[in-house]
């Protein structure tokens, strides 16, 4: 189904494109209101999940924390910390799709992706709890 064009809605694209720390719908929503002061954090949420429906962009579940949102949609792993919910590509990974394999032997339907995270305690906070 083709969507009206939305400048909102690219400018969103956009701001996601040109980052790596994978930020909030709050820090979105922050930061586009220096270019467009009249958007709300509705129209943020619902064409974060809209792009996110259509596949233009990724949102990261972190558990405890805000959802994040990521605009690189070619399969790659995450690291989520703990302690302070931040979300770091993984890119030094390998192939890992054997575990496709793996899932679909011990599944009686059909598997089409996947998506891994990896959870533990960023170099920051280990640096915080255990300072040298």
């Amino acid at each position: 189904m083709q969507r009206k064009y939305s400048r909102q809605r690219e400018a969103i694209k956009e701001f996601l494109a040109g980052r790596t720390d994978h930020p909030t719908a709050d820090t979105v929503y922050t930061c586009l209101r220096e270019q467009y002061p009249n958007i709300s954090l509705g129209t943020v949420y619902r064409n974060l999940t809209l792009l996110t429906e259509m596949g233009e962009i990724m949102k990261i579940t972190t558990g405890e924390g805000a959802d994040r949102f990521d605009a690189n949609v070619q399969r790659h792993h995450h690291f989520i910390c703990t302690s302070c919910q931040s979300v770091y590509d993984l890119p030094g990974m390998g192939n890992i799709d054997s575990v496709m394999d793996t899932a679909a032997a011990s599944c009686k339907g059909t598997i089409d992706t996947y998506r891994i995270n990896f959870y533990g305690t960023c170099e920051h906070c280990l640096k915080t709890k255990n300072p040298s």
